[in-house]
C-alpha cells in the first residue's frame, strides 16, 4: 500500500479516537463478515500482514487451503457514529488476496474489479445509483423479528401515518455522517416499507456503500425496537422490496456513452448496445440479481416488479426503463434486481452483459410503449417479448450454460454459487409450509 496513504488512514484513526476496527468483506451470497482488530494492529493490516481462515467463509476455500489475506481499502475507511466517541469502532472493506500474493478468485470484491478493469480497458468507466427498499417489522417482548409492520403508511405518506419517520430519519443522518450523499428518502407503497436513495457514484464504490447501507439500515433499526429487513418479499399480497439499478458508462475523459444530443432520443449507439446486452443476458443476470428462493415470490405481475423482458423510456412494466434526464445523468435503469443480491456480484454480471453488447454491437427491439402487464400471452408472444426466470433454479439453469455471464464470476465463484442456490431450493422444495397444510390437511 502507498505509504502516504497509510499513514492518513492512521492519522484519521488517532484524530477519531478509534480503539477498534473492523475489517470486513463479504462471502459469497454477499453477507458481511468482519475480523475486528484494535488500532495498535491497523499498521499491520494496512501492510497486508493479516491473516483469516477462509475455509470458515462461506464458499471460500476448502480445510486444506484456508489461508487466507486481508487487504484494507484506505479510502473506504469509517467510523461509525453510533458507537461511543471514547474507544470509537471504525471499519476498512478488504480484498481478499492468497498467500502467494495474488487477488483470491473466490472474493466478491476482486470478481468486480476484474470486470471494472475489463470496462476500463474498453474505455470506459462505470457509474451505478441504487434504488434500495426495505421493510420495518415490530419485534417481540423477546427482541425477535415479526411480520408486523410499524405502520399502515403508503407511498409518500407522512407522520402520524408514517411511524417510520424517526427511525429513517436517524438512518439517513447516520450515513450521512458516513461520507453518503442522500438525495432522497420516503415511505414506500407497502405498509412498513421504506426507501432511501443515495448518489450515483463509481460501481466499486457504491457497492462497498450498499454493503455498508444495509449493515447501517439494519443497525438504527434496531436502537429504534424495530427489525429491518432487504428480504424480497416478506409478506404475501403486497409489494416487495426492489433494488433498481440506475447505471451508466462514462469515458475516461469523464463524458457520458449513453448521450448523444444528436440523436432523435439523445441516446448513443452505445446505449443501445448496452441495453441489448442486458436484455439478451438478463434470464442468466437473473440468479445472482435475484438470488434467494424467496426473490421470484417478487418477481410476478400485479406488484410493480418487473418480469418482462424489454425496454421503455417511461413504462414501467418493462425490465429496462430509461429516465427522461440527458445529459450527464443519461443512464439504463434495470428494475429486476433485489437487496438481497451481494451487490459486487450483481453489479459485476450487468456490467458484462452491457460490455457484451457493446463488443458484439447487439441491437435492442423496438421500445415497448405498452402496459405489459395488460398484454395477452400471444400479444407478448407477437412482439418477442420473453420473461424472466420464474424459480431459482430455471435462473441458476439459465446462468449455467451463459459462457458471457460465468466469465464475469469467475469458475470458482460460478461453481461455489451455483452449488449453495441449488441447496437452497432443495432445502426449500422439501418443506411443507402453511399453504399446504391449510389447503391439503382436511381436503384428502
Amino acid at each position: 500500500m502507498n505509504e502516504q496513504l497509510k499513514q492518513e488512514v492512521m492519522e484519521k484513526a488517532r484524530e477519531a479516537g478509534v480503539k477498534f476496527i473492523r475489517l470486513q468483506f463479504t462471502d459469497i451470497t454477499g453477507v458481511l463478515k468482519n475480523v475486528a482488530i484494535t488500532v495498535e494492529q491497523l499498521e499491520k493490516a494496512l501492510d497486508g500482514e493479516l491473516m483469516f481462515d477462509g475455509s470458515s467463509i462461506h464458499g471460500f476455500v476448502r480445510i486444506e487451503e484456508s489461508d487466507m489475506y486481508l487487504r484494507p481499502d484506505p479510502s473506504t475507511f469509517a467510523v461509525f457514529p453510533w458507537r461511543p466517541r471514547e474507544g470509537a469502532v471504525a471499519r476498512l472493506i478488504c480484498d481478499i488476496y492468497k498467500p502467494d500474493g495474488t487477488p483470491f478468485s473466490g472474493c466478491p470484491r476482486n470478481a468486480l474489479k476484474k470486470v471494472l478493469q475489463e470496462a476500463r480497458e474498453m474505455g470506459y468507466t462505470m457509474a451505478v445509483g441504487p434504488e434500495l427498499e426495505f421493510f420495518l417489522f415490530q419485534v417481540d417482548d423477546e427482541g425477535r423479528p415479526t411480520l408486523e409492520t410499524h405502520d399502515r403508511a403508503g407511498y409518500f405518506d407522512m407522520s402520524p401515518i408514517d411511524l417510520g419517520e424517526n427511525a429513517r430519519r436517524h438512518m439517513v443522518l447516520t450515513l450521512e455522517e458516513m461520507g453518503y450523499e442522500i438525495e432522497a428518502s420516503h415511505h414506500e407503497v407497502a405498509p412498513g416499507q421504506h426507501e432511501i436513495d443515495f448518489k450515483y457514484s463509481d460501481a466499486l464504490d457504491v457497492a462497498d456503500k450498499i454493503v455498508t447501507f444495509k449493515f447501517v439500515v439494519r443497525t438504527i433499526a434496531q436502537r429504534h425496537g424495530l427489525h429491518a429487513t432487504f428480504m424480497p418479499k416478506p409478506i404475501y399480497g403486497i409489494n416487495g422490496s426492489g433494488m433498481h439499478s440506475n447505471q451508466s458508462l462514462m469515458t475516461l475523459d469523464g463524458k457520458n456513452a449513453f448521450y448523444d444530443p444528436e440523436a432523435p432520443d439523445q441516446l448513443s449507439q452505445i446505449a443501445y448496445n448496452y441495453i441489448a446486452g442486458l436484455l439478451k443476458h438478463a434470464r442468466a443476470v437473473t440468479a445472482v440479481t435475484n438470488p434467494t428462493v424467496n426473490s421470484y415470490k417478487r418477481l410476478v405481475p400485479g406488484y410493480e416488479a418487473p418480469v418482462y423482458l424489454a425496454w421503455s423510456g417511461s413504462n414501467r412494466s418493462a425490465v429496462i426503463r430509461i429516465p427522461a434526464k440527458r445529459g450527464i445523468s443519461t443512464r439504463v435503469e434495470l428494475r429486476s434486481p433485489d437487496p438481497s443480491c451481494n451487490p459486487y456480484l450483481a453489479i459485476a454480471v450487468m456490467l458484462k452483459a452491457g460490455l457484451d453488447g457493446i463488443k458484439n454491437n447487439l441491437q435492442p427491439p423496438a421500445a415497448c410503449s405498452t402496459n405489459i402487464y395488460d398484454m395477452t400471452a400471444a400479444e407478448r408472444e407477437k412482439q418477442g417479448i420473453d420473461n424472466l426466470p420464474a424459480s431459482l433454479p430455471e435462473a441458476v439453469e439459465e446462468l449455467a450454460k451463459n459462457r458471457v455471464i460465468r466469465s464475469a464470476l469467475g469458475e470458482h465463484i460460478f461453481k461455489k454459487f451455483v452449488e449453495a442456490k441449488l441447496k437452497e431450493w432443495e432445502e426449500f422444495r422439501l418443506q411443507v409450509t402453511p399453504w399446504e397444510v391449510e389447503n391439503y390437511l382436511t381436503m384428502f
